[in-house]
Formats: structure tokens, sequence, C-alpha cells
């Protein structure tokens, strides 16, 4: 019998294009490929391992991700037989999470706190602000660009995954020119792991917005930033949503995070605006607590310094 003489013959005029969304609607929406990958090694592990050894919650995952730049820092650890235990929450946000893990061999003979920054995807319709951000980040196919451009949960994905490819893109080359950021230790899909910046027993350092420091320690952070600025600005950067709340304070040292949305200054048409925000944003906080600031003047030096005057 001929195809159109079945009963479930539908005429072509009368077909529905599928759309992304349709791929899979209990799902959300279509992965991209990394984490189609990530979640298949995880199904896979689950099958294959049921008991993780030393009460982990998963094997490491160094193996099968994007490594961060060399030379490595010693305390990273890279062996296969490692497992990940799951400490807490340190932080949640719009876009992300950020959890406390603990990844160390089973017999306990070398071990490290990382922070895990885990990027939502399609179950968030938007992320912060992401439209000025990604201009300048173009995906290869068009159909990609115009699945993120209509937020479609594919496009959310997307966006999902490029964010954590920018960000430790970012954090990998900045720490390679000693910007005090954590040292990237890996990526896998919308998972990044990252040096823990904090003490031993896993207490978080404090962000800058948290303390009230005296006149020499005011001056002494500020000259931080300042040097940190300089060093982003040199390499036609901005950190593009700077503030109090995303410069952390470790022992007398400032550690800039959060920077998946750094901006290239010079390819992003909005690059001298960002750059100029982060300067007064800043600026404001250690004025309000009574150090003498040239806002107006610095953003200047600092465009100069990307080469944009």
């Amino acid at each position: 019998m001929r195809q159109h003489d079945s009963e479930d013959f539908t005429p072509r005029s009368r077909r529905r294009r599928p759309r992304f969304d349709d791929v899979n609607p209990v799902r959300g929406g279509r992965l991209t490929q990394d984490e189609r990958n990530r979640l298949a090694r995880m199904r896979e592990d689950d099958y294959a391992e049921p008991e993780i050894p030393g009460g982990g919650d998963r094997y490491s995952t160094w193996d099968s991700a994007e490594h961060g730049p060399h030379p490595r820092p010693a305390w990273v650890v890279t062996d296969l037989a490692a497992v990940d235990t799951e400490l807490g929450v340190l932080k949640t946000g719009k876009e992300a999470e950020v959890h406390l893990v603990r990844r160390g061999l089973p017999d306990g003979s070398r071990e490290c706190l990382l922070a895990a920054k885990r990027y939502r995807s399609s179950e968030h319709r938007q992320f912060h602000r992401d439209s000025g951000y990604l201009e300048g980040r173009r995906m290869r196919r068009s159909r990609e660009n115009r699945a993120m451009a209509q937020r479609s949960s594919f496009g959310r994905n997307l966006i999902a995954e490029q964010w954590a490819v920018a960000e430790f893109a970012a954090l990998s080359r900045l720490w390679t020119i000693g910007v005090p950021v954590p040292y990237p230790v890996q990526r896998d899909g919308t998972e990044l792991l990252l040096e823990f910046v904090g003490d031993p027993d896993g207490t978080a350092a404090p962000r800058l917005a948290q303390l009230r420091p005296g006149p020499a320690e005011l001056e002494d952070l500020w000259f931080q930033t300042l040097g940190a600025l300089d060093v982003l600005a040199s390499e036609g950067l901005a950190h593009g949503d700077l503030s109090a709340y995303n410069l952390l304070v470790h022992d007398g040292r400032i550690v800039l995070i959060d920077l998946p949305q750094v901006v290239d200054v010079v390819a992003n048409p909005s690059g001298t605006e960002y750059l100029t925000r982060d300067v007064r944003n800043i600026a404001a906080w250690f004025t309000a607590r009574g150090l003498q600031v040239e806002a107006a003047d610095l953003a200047i030096d600092l465009r100069k310094r990307a080469g944009l005057t």
C-alpha cells in the first residue's frame, strides 16, 4: 500500500514544522551538545558505579573537562580517582548558583576546596541584562543566533553555555596576566570549578560590601582595585558589572569575581559606557567611606589605557 493510502497520512499543506521547543516539551527545549554529553556521562556513571568511594557525590570530571591555564597551582587535584563531595551552597543568583565542593582522593591523602559555579539554562527565561553584554559575541550558525535572540528554550541553553565559556576564558586570560581572580580549574558544560577563596574550614571570604575598613585599609584596598582596573583596561577589557558586591577580600587582598559579562571595550559598541560605569560604581563606594576619589579623571585615564581615546 502506498503511503498516501494510509489512514495516518497528513497532507503536506497541513503539516507543521517542528519548533525548537517541540523537541522535548517536558525537558523545556533542546540541550546543547556539551550539556547532552555531560548528562550522558553522569547517567553512565550512575549505572556503572552507584557507590562512590569515600562518600563522595560523583567521580572527578577532570578527564572530560576543559582545563585552566598553566602553570597550574600545586593544590589542584587532577587525579582521575578523585571524587567530588557537595558541601553546601555558597551563593544563589538569577543566572547561577555557587556550591562548595571538596575534591580529593578517597583515602584523604590529597584534597582541595572548589567553588562550583553552575549556570541555569532553560528553566530561567532571562539572563540579567544579557542583551547588551552579548553584543560582539556571535555563534557560528545563524539558527543558533536566532534561537538566542528569540529566547527559545534551546536559545536559553545556548546563552547559559556561552556565559560559562565566556567567564572561563576571561578568568583564564586574567589569571595568566596577573589580575587577582580565582584560578579557573575546569569547565564542564555550564559548570565552572574555580579556586575557593576563603578559609580551609569552608568559610568564604567576605565581599568588600560587608567590610568597614579603617582609613589605612580603605586606601590600600582602593589602590589594589585601581591596579586591577588598570590591567583590565590595558587588555581592552572592563569587568562590566563591577561593584563592592563582586569584590572579595581575603587576607587583606582584593579578588575579582563574577566575570561572565566581561566586556571587550573595543568590540562592544557600549564598551566605553561599561568601563565608565565600573569606575563610577566602585569609586562611589570608596568615596562614601571617606576616601577622596576622582572618578571622572580615572575613567578618562582608563579609556586612554584601553586605546579608546
